[in-house]
């Protein structure tokens, strides 16, 4: 009995001290996005201390381990922060998701938040962020280094990189000369016509930046959802004439297997999967300009880690870590200092487009609208 009695008790402790700390981030898998990474070490310090160490009883500085949501963790980008983290002494846990799908599930989950840090989003799903009261002001160090007007000017979200939203071609099928020179070049020249891919997937942002940057033109106080009906008829015209968007399946992929030749591409994205896949793509460069896009990162309002996410927030943005980012993935960054790293062929490519005028505030206003209409009116 004495054995048995030992036994239990020897159970109950090892039960107590091994209750694990689960985080609940696993997530779901947004379109072209890992659905979830995660380091394997806690470590101490993270480079930057901005207030007291969360737990630490002795004055050494003990990082926590953070659930960051974001859309930007595709393409290896995952998995190269959560190793830098790693080195710098934090233990993160990254769940990805389109930036729509993202943004609707930070704010159902509100009340009870299971994300500490978000990055990735563009500023129209911040604002709606914001306004939710979803995430919390935070202003990191590096903020003033950043480009003027690129972050929130309340203080909740702060920019990290541009984006070009572009349309891409195989250039060994097509040449800047045959190439499509618009959006309304693909769905009005016959020449393209089933040729393209068609921006379906709008639970993803890029595709509802594109969707924008096609209504712009057509802003009308007094029709549909703020979008004169010839802007919707001209947006009917490209999704009739594109081929629709497959689950599972990668653009660059198709290119090279020669399934389609045209279609949507991101900055960040462009160089590493042209290599990735072996195909050359080239861009069109719009007169009207093409849409361009901060991502941004910020705490969510109610972690309770508020201490390791601000130090791992200053981190993550500074100039030093932007500037291996942007060399390690083509990016550009938004402070200065940070784009002198960025490779040569990727300011090539942004001092050749332009930014097209785009209402940012009447686009946040009215675009889970237009992804609905478009989702049960027009795509077929």
């Amino acid at each position: 009995m004495k054995a048995l009695a030992l036994l239990v008790l020897t159970c109950l402790v090892i039960t107590a001290c091994g209750g694990g700390n689960n985080s609940g981030g696993s997530g779901d898998s947004g379109s072209g996005n890992s659905s979830s990474n995660s380091s394997g070490n806690s470590g101490n310090g993270g480079g930057n201390s901005a207030g007291s160490g969360d737990g630490a009883s002795d004055g050494e500085v003990k990082n926590e381990k953070l659930i960051v949501y974001t859309n930007a963790n595709s393409d290896g980008r995952g998995e190269w922060w959560i190793e830098q983290a790693k080195q710098a002494g934090f233990e993160i846990e990254l769940v990805g998701a389109g930036g729509a799908d993202l943004t609707n599930r930070l704010i159902a989950e509100k009340n009870n938040p299971i994300a500490d840090v978000v990055f990735g989003l563009n500023n129209i799903f911040y604002e709606n962020l914001k306004k939710e009261g979803v995430i919390t002001k935070y202003v990191p160090s590096w903020a003033p280094q950043v480009g003027e007007n690129l972050n929130d000017p309340e203080g909740y979200y702060h920019g990290l990189v541009k984006q070009a939203i572009m349309i891409g071609y195989n250039a060994d099928v097509y040449t800047p000369e045959t190439a499509p020179k618009s959006w309304q070049d693909l769905y009005t020249n016959e020449a393209f016509k089933g040729k393209y891919e068609a921006p379906t997937a709008l639970g993803r942002a890029t595709m509802r930046l594109v969707v924008a940057g096609i209504l712009m033109p057509y802003k009308d106080e007094n029709g549909e959802l703020g979008v004169a009906e010839e802007g919707w008829n001209e947006l009917k015209k490209l999704y009739d004439n594109g081929l629709p968007m497959v689950e599972g399946e990668d653009l660059y992929a198709n290119m090279a297997a020669g399934k389609i030749g045209i279609g949507t591409v991101v900055s960040g994205e462009k160089f590493k999967r042209e290599q990735e896949y072996g195909v050359k793509v080239g861009t069109v460069a719009p007169e009207g300009g093409v849409p361009m896009v901060v991502e941004h990162i910020a705490i969510i309002n109610g972690t309770k880690k508020m201490d390791t996410a601000q130090r791992f927030v200053e981190w993550f943005g500074s100039a030093e870590m932007q500037g291996k980012f942007a060399a390690e993935f083509s990016a550009m960054p938004v402070i200065p200092e940070a784009a002198q790293q960025a490779p040569d062929h990727i300011k090539e490519l942004f001092a050749s487009m332009k930014a097209q005028p785009l209402d940012w505030s009447f686009i946040a206003a009215h675009l889970d609208e237009w992804a609905e209409k478009i989702e049960l009116q027009i795509i077929n």
